[in-house]
């Protein structure tokens, strides 16, 4: 018996599920599991395009949503389409104001990036090879190191040579081919030589952006909206500037596109106009630079009233760079948080009822085999199996969604008729010599797992196609399920049955 006992435990099979047992509750002890936002709650955002758009380039958006909404890091995201306008985007676990207006800021970036100088474009996001790990200083400071292409840099070093102390600019998303209403004070201000670094000889911003992106800025002085309308023909939109808002309706309603920028409270000429462009710098030109020797290497910094601002306007910059542009620009047009659909005491409830879900298979089993050496094993192996697909979700940040749950349910199911099957085929078997008996066990087995096998092929097809096509709440049914059916094939099942076969005494 003891020489028995011994060989059970000292089997691959029994270590391996030890190994993944203990490695799981390690795991979970310390990292808790995260829910998804029908769980744990978080913030639903309705975005808007700028203009309707064919149902490839709608595809586009949501795929670069979701990129670049992950590269904040892992969390449950869900993007949708609606129409020709409108995404929606559900975003898990954000329970402050602050984390959902720098998600809002990421998608209204559209992440057209250009560095320009002296009015050439000489790079864009395309020649942005590789992005750090941004920086931020006690004193709020923020830097985001990366690297241009070759020819970018040697296009730069061509522009910049002998020019010491000149304006480099960095845009952001900047109003291309349109016309700018602005106040006088603002205009008078891009007409200055504020924007020239070092350099009072060149040229102003307001001369930059128009030779880069073709932006006309003109003064508001009371202009109606016809004559601004005759200002703006053969651009694309109109951006009115702290001007009255009234012209923004009648603009639309000649079928115009308008971009309306109001001044925040206290916010001075020079940060409007640095928000309304988009516009990073102007960073003086250092004397290394005009030798005309390409350098690769660049950042775009900033500074902010507070860290908590410097980190957001740090990370968007570094989201936006690193998961490239979106074919249209996007306007959030609705923000609202949602609360747990299932209330606070979800876990609790969802433990009571895994319980009395483990109990019911454990009597159902007993009431069909009338063994407890059978039943016991059979519950505490789907047990086993819940315990490491949780460890695993924990690892990898997996947040767990109702559909998720459904999976980890349906694999269990699964593995609970499979292991019927391997019990069956045991006790089908006669009492022979020990040695036809042997053959008679590896037989058995063999046609268990065959149908084991056989099964769990078909489910994974099945999973692996909406895992591929299918976006949302499926992905995590078809993850989970996948999940729960690869650890019973490979790990928990291949352990019962060297379990069930020394408890039924044919081992």
């Amino acid at each position: 018996m003891k020489r028995r006992t011994r060989n059970l435990l000292l089997n691959w099979r029994i270590i391996l599920l030890t190994l993944f047992l203990v490695g799981s509750v390690a795991t979970l002890a310390f990292k808790p599991l995260t829910y998804g936002i029908d769980i744990s709650g978080g913030v639903a955002l309705v975005a808007q395009t700028e203009h309707p758009v064919d149902s490839d380039t709608m595809q586009l958006v949501v795929s670069s949503l979701q990129k670049r909404l992950n590269t904040l890091g892992l969390r449950d995201i869900t993007v949708e389409a609606q129409g020709d306008q409108i995404v929606l985007i559900k975003v898990a676990n954000v329970s402050t104001a602050e984390e959902a207006n720098q998600i809002k800021s990421v998608i209204e970036s559209q992440g057209v990036f250009y560095m320009e100088f002296t009015g050439t474009v000489f790079g864009t996001g395309e020649d942005v090879e590789y992005v750090g790990i941004y920086q931020i200083k006690s004193d709020n400071s923020w830097a985001v190191p990366f690297r241009i292409s070759k020819a970018a840099a040697e296009k730069f070093a061509e522009l910049a040579y002998g020019k010491k102390g000149w304006p480099v600019d960095m845009f952001l998303d900047p109003p291309v081919d349109s016309l700018m209403v602005v106040p006088d004070s603002v205009y008078r201000l891009m007409n200055s030589t504020d924007f020239n670094a070092e350099a009072p000889d060149a040229p102003t911003l307001m001369e930059r952006v128009g030779k880069a992106f073709n932006v006309t800025v003109v003064a508001y002085a009371n202009q109606s909206a016809d004559e601004i309308a005759k200002l703006a023909e053969g651009k694309d939109k109109i951006v009115l500037v702290d001007v009255p808002q009234d012209l923004q309706t009648q603009l639309e309603g000649m079928n115009l596109t308008v971009r309306y920028v109001p001044r925040a409270p206290g916010e001075s000429d020079h940060s409007l106009v640095v928000r309304v462009l988009g516009l990073y710098g102007p960073y003086s030109l250092g004397e290394g630079l005009t030798v005309g020797e390409p350098q690769q290497d660049v950042q775009i910094t900033g500074t902010a009233p507070d860290r908590m601002t410097a980190e957001q306007e740090a990370s968007t910059i570094y989201t936006v760079l690193k998961s490239g542009s979106l074919p249209v620009k996007l306007n959030v047009v609705g923000m609202e948080f949602i609360s747990p659909r299932l209330g606070e005491n979800f876990r609790t409830q969802a433990l009571y009822a895994g319980l009395a879900a483990l109990i019911a298979v454990l009597l159902i089993v007993y009431f069909h085999y009338r063994n407890w050496r059978i039943a016991v094993p059979i519950a505490s192996t789907s047990l086993f199996e819940v315990v490491i697909i949780l460890g695993f979700a924990s690892l990898i940040n997996w947040n767990l969604d109702l559909p998720s749950i459904a999976g980890i349910i349906a694999a269990i199911g699964t593995g609970v008729d499979q292991q019927i099957v391997i019990t069956d085929e045991l006790l089908s078997g006669e009492k022979t010599t020990r040695i036809t008996r042997r053959a008679s066990v590896l037989r058995r087995m063999g046609r268990a797992f065959f149908v084991i096998f056989a099964s769990a092929a078909t489910t994974i097809a099945a999973m692996s196609f909406l895992l591929v096509y299918f976006v949302g709440t499926l992905k995590g049914f078809a993850f989970t399920t996948i999940l729960g059916v690869l650890i019973g094939i490979l790990v928990t099942r291949p352990a019962y049955a060297e379990i069930a076969k020394y408890l039924l005494g044919e081992d």
